[in-house]
């Protein structure tokens, strides 16, 4: 990696702070979310912040490599946008799941969540097939996450 990264991934790496720190900061895991019956293969706690470490991890670099992989401006400034929403969606699961305490409308939400990244690993694979190996992590978990919500929805709904 040269100079060239250098930027890029420090721009690419502030923004996964940022995504990481707002939702951290939103997450409350106090007694509400102890009180939800969860499925017996549900993760311990302390394998989230691990997973999601590894995860925004790869986004940045799988960000940097696809950016600078696409072939126009117009094109790097739209995987920027899809990158954009896709924090903002990230961090408005954990307002609806942990803040609202709505895991019914965090399972709607998460599936539009789920679609971005879907977009980001079909844009960034038309250019960058290793950016978008690098998303797969993401996708896997997204869909992992969509499962346990919407079997915490099953296990502890209805919600108001």
């Amino acid at each position: 990696m040269g100079r060239a990264w250098l930027f890029p991934m420090v721009i690419a790496g502030a923004g996964a702070i940022l995504v990481a720190a707002l939702g951290m900061t939103i997450t409350e895991v106090g007694p509400w979310y102890h009180h939800l019956i969860e499925p017996r293969w549900a993760p311990p706690e302390a394998m989230f912040g691990v997973v999601w470490t590894i995860i925004f991890a790869l986004t940045a670099i799988a960000g940097v490599t696809g950016w600078r992989a696409m072939p126009t401006p117009r094109a790097r400034d739209t995987l920027v946008g899809l990158f954009a929403l896709n924090g903002f969606l990230n961090i408005l699961w954990s307002l609806i799941f942990f803040r609202l305490h709505r895991p019914d409308w965090a399972l709607i939400e998460l599936l539009i969540l789920w679609l971005s990244v879907l977009a980001l690993v079909l844009m960034t694979w038309r250019h960058s097939i290793v950016g978008a190996v690098l998303l797969l992590p993401y996708l896997g978990w997204v869909t992992f996450a969509g499962y346990l919500d919407m079997t915490i929805v099953r296990l502890n709904g209805p919600f108001s």
